[in-house]
């Protein structure tokens, strides 16, 4: 019984200094955490943090959504299922031939290996999918996305729906500013002014006048007879989540400016018009 209580007590001890260390290294990496590059989407009691690429992403997915007319829910069906599915990521490996954000298998017919590996074809195809089943949009997300992917662990998308509320409604352009980023600022001439160019009237186009490139900024006119502020501030939020992409240094727009390597959140700009989107490429 003696050697039994100083097993105990040693076990104890052991596990007490395991708990502090690993608490420590926990606080030391909360510590670190607001330095690195990430994006925060906030929707009432809904929060989402992820860094540039895998917010992108979600801005992809949304995008595609508002521009097939689909309500809120179904952009926060597929980005619950992108997260369980590839953490947001459209990585180029799975379980057999899943590939992708939505890890699509080409042998079930989702397409071919280089097309579910495109973020905007396998978005439609899930969307495809999605719009078939009757009454998604009253569904539980667990439910709906089992419906469309036929996972082995169907309960698991149901963990990250507050996550696709939060980023759905923040890039939706539901709330001003919603969405905060803290990137690092790019290198001098990375930025894609064309490219962003192409990609925001392709993907927002309707919702906000055609984008244009004059010199090193990209230029979004908002249109009052469109979808007025709401749709001003999506176009917003997507140039921001998807600002490492283009090389952005700042965007500007109803009164506020977010700028590249400084403090993530929108500072108040009152000179900033909000009748255009001003997005300043490296």
């Amino acid at each position: 019984m003696k050697k039994l209580v100083t097993t105990l007590v040693v076990l104890s001890v052991i596990a007490g200094g395991i708990y502090w260390v690993v608490q420590a290294a926990t606080d030391k990496l909360d510590s670190i955490l607001p330095d690195l590059q990430h994006c925060t989407a906030v929707a009432g009691e809904y929060e989402a943090r992820f860094d540039p690429e895998q917010m992108g992403n979600a801005a992809v997915i949304t995008a595609l959504g508002l521009k097939r007319g689909l309500p809120a829910r179904a952009a926060t069906i597929a980005i619950a299922t992108a997260i369980q599915e590839s953490k947001l990521y459209n990585i180029s490996h799975g379980d057999r031939d899943s590939l992708g954000l939505f890890q699509q298998r080409p042998s079930m017919g989702w397409g071919t290996e280089e097309q579910v590996q495109d973020p905007i074809y396998a978005t439609n195809k899930f969307y495809d999918a999605l719009v078939k089943i009757e009454g998604y949009e009253d569904m539980v997300v667990t439910e709906a996305a089992q419906e469309v992917q036929r996972s082995a662990y169907p309960e698991a998308y149901a963990d990250h729906e507050g996550e696709g509320r939060a980023i759905a409604s923040a890039i939706s352009g539901y709330s001003p500013a919603a969405l905060t980023c803290r990137i690092d600022e790019p290198e001098a001439g990375s930025g894609k002014p064309q490219a962003t160019k192409t990609e925001i009237n392709q993907l927002l186009g309707g919702m906000v006048g055609r984008a244009r490139v004059e010199g090193s900024t990209v230029v979004i006119p908002v249109d009052a007879g469109q979808t007025g502020q709401r749709g001003g501030w999506t176009a917003a939020h997507y140039a921001l989540a998807r600002a490492s992409e283009f090389g952005a240094t700042a965007i500007a727009y109803d009164g506020r400016t977010w700028s590249a390597g400084e403090n993530e959140e929108w500072a108040k700009t009152p000179e900033v018009t909000n009748e255009r989107i001003v997005v300043t490429l490296a």
